[in-house]
This record gives C-alpha cells, structure tokens and sequence, in this order.
C-alpha cells in the first residue's frame, strides 16, 4: 500500500518536476517599436544580459514593431498572460486598454518631474501594480521608460491652448488621449505610426505627441513638424515583465538573473531617454534645432492653463483608476 502511494505521488509530481526543469529553446519577448529606437535597444539589452549570464540557457528573441500581435498593440498584456509572448518590454500605454488602473500614468499634468515618477515605481504603487499584474497572470520585473510625451505639428508653434484649437492631431488607441485632446480644442486622430506618417507628409493629419529621445529625434519627426511643445503633459512608462508561468518554470537561479538583468536593463534604458532632457542637461533641445525645429518650452505658468482646460478628463478618470489608488501615488510623491 505504501508503495502503491509513494507510486501515486510521483506520478503526480512528475510533470511539475519535468515543467521546472526544461526550458524551451527560445523564448518570445514582445516590443511594439523597432530595434533601433532607445526603448528596442533596452529590451536587446535585457535579453543579451539574461543570454549571457544564463549561459545560454534562456535564450530570448526580441520581436519588435508589434509582430506578435499582427500591429494590434492594445492586445499586448493579453498575449503575454496567454503565453504567445514569453517576455514583454511594454508601454502602460498600451496595457491601459486592458488594465485601467495603468491610466493613472496617463493623467495630464499628474507627474511634474522624473523624480515624482521614480517615486510612484519604487513605493507603494508600484507595489500595487506588481501585485495587480500578477494576480492576472504577468511578473512585473522592473520599470523603464519611454519618457515625457510632447507635441509637435506641421502649423503653428503651441504657446497656450487656443493655439490647438481644430488642429488634427494623431494619438494613440487610448481613450484618455482622446478626451484630453478634444479638451484643448483640438481634432484627435487615432491611427498606428505608418499610417501617421503618411498622413503627416499628405498634410492629412497636423501633429502628434511623443517623447523626445525615445521617438520625436530618432524617427525624424522633424521631416513633418516644425514646430515642437515641451510640456511635459503625460509620461510614459515600460514595464519589464514576463509570463507567470515562464518565471515559475525558471529555477531559483536563474529567476535572480532575470530579475536583476531586468533591473539592470530598465536603468541603463532610463538614463538613455532622459539624456538631454535634465534640467542640467538640455542638449536633447538643441539636437531638434539642429533638426531644423523650432523649440517651444512652457513655464509652469503656461502648462496651467492647459492644465485647467483638462480638469474635467482628471476627474472623470479619476473615478475610472480609482481615487484610492490616484492618492496613493500622490502620497508616494510627496515622500
């Protein structure tokens, strides 16, 4: 009979002892832009770190401009947690569609300085999110960056908000992107970035916002646009992160490589977007002069009256986040 048991139990734990133990020749890491932009370049990193320091052994491919989701960015969290991607350097842009909570990032005006939303990731909120996503299936390993997103346009340089007023303005699949530019007066327009583009040389569409050293001077913008706006209206952060179930195949080892290679990628990515951008370093403003832009930078003064036009698109997703989490990260903040 005891052998008959000790039988039962092992065959019953095989497969857990099997499923710890193999790990799959290669393993899929989703990012939405290409390879040669600053935030491609932090997910290469993150995979040659963890390459390298496994031996091999953990060997991930980084699939970028949104391939594992046929362009469809907004289903990126689902693929990861279904297991299509193994890894994912992703923008709580593009998670927000299926994690609300993410549009606290997308508030407008909400983070005044990159050490506010260092505060928000490595205190109580950032812990909030790690245990939400992992609730849902994703080990979030650490935050990057995509950095500040400003807005550039073909017509007029923007000083104060009637300057907005009616312009076409490309933003991404997210509602509060929407709401927050009708407030201003202006016309968004959601379409993916090829389709922008054209739509920028056709003089179909005026403007768009993105970060400056993470798109805006990389992409060229300035081929399209003139005229660029630095006000700091919404961050973007990346979150370093993989599949529940992949993490827990790892052994204990290996899962400290990937945690601490994804710790170490999400730093040097981060000190890549904000180079230039320091208020004792600037040079990413003169790199779009040289581009031939004409660089507008608000005061806090001005950013207020935009500030003001947007507090109805606040408090109305406010509400949608939830105000206990929004006073959270203001507690953070003030820490």
């Amino acid at each position: 009979m005891k052998k008959f048991t000790m039988l039962l139990i092992g065959i019953f734990l095989m497969p857990i002892f099997l499923y710890a133990g193999e790990y799959k020749p290669e393993y899929k890491l989703s990012c939405v832009v290409g390879g040669n932009l600053p935030w491609g370049e932090g997910a290469t990193y993150f995979a040659d770190l963890v390459r390298e320091r496994t031996k091999g052994k953990i060997n991930i491919k980084v699939y970028t401009a949104a391939s594992l989701m046929a362009g469809k960015q907004t289903n990126e969290f689902l693929i990861l947690k279904q297991g299509v991607a193994d890894f994912a350097l992703a923008s709580t842009i593009n998670w927000s569609s299926t994690i609300k909570e993410l549009n606290l990032f997308n508030l407008p005006f909400f983070f005044p300085d990159y050490q506010s939303l260092d505060k928000v990731e490595n205190g109580q909120t950032g812990k909030y999110f790690s245990s939400l996503t992992e609730k849902k299936g994703v080990k979030l390993l650490s935050w990057g960056e995509n950095g500040y997103r400003e807005i550039t346009n073909s017509k007029r340089a923007i000083k104060k908000p009637e300057d907005l007023k009616d312009l076409k303005i490309r933003v991404v699949g997210t509602p509060i992107f929407i709401d927050i530019m009708k407030a201003f007066g202006a016309n968004p327009i959601n379409m993916n970035w090829g389709e922008a583009k054209v739509a920028f040389q056709q003089g179909v569409v005026d403007g768009q916002e993105n970060p400056v050293v993470g798109i805006i001077i990389p992409v060229k913008v300035s081929e399209f646009h003139k005229y660029i706006t630095i006000w700091n209206y919404v961050i973007d952060p990346l979150i370093f992160a993989v599949n529940s179930s992949v993490f827990k195949s790892f052994s204990k080892e290996d899962q400290k490589i990937v945690s601490d290679a994804a710790i170490e990628a999400a730093k040097w990515e981060k000190d890549k977007v904000r180079k230039g951008l320091m208020p004792n370093d600037l040079s990413a403003l003169d790199t779009l002069k040289a581009q031939g832009m004409e660089v507008t930078v608000l005061t806090n003064q001005d950013k207020a009256e935009f500030k003001k036009l947007t507090k109805p698109v606040y408090d109305k997703w406010v509400n949608e986040i939830g105000k206990e989490l929004v006073d959270k990260a203001q507690k953070d903040m003030s820490k």
